[in-house]
C-alpha cells in the first residue's frame, strides 16, 4: 500500500501532468501510463487516482478505468498546491538530520532512545524513520534498532561529490552507447516545466531534491552503462542528508530548471558535446553556490 504522503504527492503531480498536457474532459488516464510518465510504481498512482475521484477531478468507469472529469483549464489554480507542502513531521525530520550531521547521534540507535531524546510517540517517530529509510540514509536492524548509513558530512566531501558528478555525468553524454529515452525526456520536461511554472514556490524540499536527482539519473541511464548509473545514484544517496543543511534559495530554482531544459534541447538537437560541456558547468556552478553554506 502506498504511504499517505506519497499518495498526496502523486495526486499533485498528476494534476500538474494534466495541466502540462492540457488534457480535456473525457481523457482516459491509464495508471500504467501515468506511472511511466511520473517514473513511479502503479501503487501510489492508484491511490492518487482514488483521491482525485474524491475531489471530482476524475471519474471511475467500471471495467474501463479512470477518466478526466474536467478540462485542464477548468482546474482551480491551487488544485494541487497544498498537497506538496512539507509534511507535519518535517520538524522532527530536520532535527534528526541536523543531529546526525553534527555528530549528536551515533551510528546505531534504538527507537526507545530516539523517543526519549526527541520526546515523541513511537508512531510519529516510526513515520519519520520510514521516510528516512526510503531516502536511503538509515536502515532498520532486527528488533527496534536503526543504523545510519555513511554519508557526506563535510564541505570538502560535498565539493568532491560535485566534482565527481561533473566528471562522469558529462562523460556519460559522450559514450557511443548513449541513446535518447523519449519517454524519459518527456517526463523530465514535464517535471522541470512544472517547477518553472510555479512549483518551485510550493513543492517540498524533498520533492525538489528528488526531481533534481531523477533528472540527472535519467540522463545517465541513457548512456546504458550500469557503472555510471550506479555511481551517480550512490553519490545522490550520500549527499541527500547534507543537502538539508544547505538553505534552499528558491529564487534560483527557475534558473536550474531552465538549464535542465537547455541540456535536453542540446541533446535532442544532436549537440552532445555542447550538452556535455554545459552539464559540467551546470553541476560545478551549483556546487559553487551551495558549498559555501557548509562553512
Amino acid at each position: 500500500m502506498a504511504r499517505p504522503s506519497l499518495s498526496l504527492q502523486m495526486t499533485a503531480r498528476i494534476i500538474e501532468h494534466i495541466r502540462e498536457n492540457n488534457l480535456s474532459a473525457g481523457q482516459h488516464l491509464p495508471a500504467q501510463t501515468l506511472a511511466d510518465a511520473l517514473r513511479v510504481s502503479r501503487a501510489p498512482i492508484a491511490a492518487a487516482l482514488k483521491h482525485l475521484e474524491e475531489l471530482e477531478i476524475v471519474r471511475l468507469e467500471p471495467y474501463r478505468g479512470y477518466f478526466l472529469a474536467k478540462d485542464a483549464r477548468d482546474l482551480a489554480p491551487d488544485s494541487g498546491a497544498g498537497l506538496l507542502d512539507p509534511e507535519p513531521e518535517d520538524d522532527l525530520y530536520f532535527r534528526i538530520a541536523e543531529d546526525r550531521l553534527s555528530g549528536g547521534l551515533p551510528d546505531r540507535v534504538t527507537e526507545n532512545e530516539l523517543m526519549r531524546l526527541y520526546a515523541v510517540a513511537r508512531s510519529r517517530l516510526l513515520k519519520v524513520l520510514h521516510r528516512i529509510s526510503e531516502e536511503g540514509w538509515v536502515e532498520r536492524l532486527p528488533g527496534n534498532g536503526w543504523a545510519f548509513r555513511a554519508g557526506l558530512t563535510s564541505r570538502e566531501g560535498y565539493e568532491q561529490a560535485y566534482q565527481f558528478r561533473a566528471a562522469i555525468e558529462s562523460q556519460a553524454l559522450l559514450l557511443q552507447t548513449f541513446r535518447i529515452d523519449g519517454r524519459g525526456f518527456r517526463a523530465a520536461r514535464a517535471e522541470q516545466q512544472a517547477i518553472l511554472d510555479g512549483g518551485y514556490e510550493r513543492m517540498s524540499r524533498n520533492h525538489l531534491f528528488q526531481a533534481n536527482s531523477q533528472f540527472h539519473e535519467m540522463l545517465i541511464a541513457c548512456a546504458h552503462n550500469d557503472f555510471f548509473l550506479d555511481a551517480v545514484r550512490r553519490v545522490n544517496r550520500l549527499r541527500r542528508l547534507i543537502e538539508y543543511r544547505v538553505t534552499v534559495d528558491r529564487s534560483r530554482l527557475p534558473v536550474q530548471s531552465r538549464e535542465h531544459l537547455q541540456i535536453l534541447d542540446l541533446i535532442e538537437a544532436g549537440q552532445r558535446q555542447e550538452a556535455s560541456d554545459f552539464l559540467r558547468t551546470h553541476i560545478l556552478g551549483a556546487s559553487a553556490i551551495k558549498s559555501p553554506q557548509l562553512g
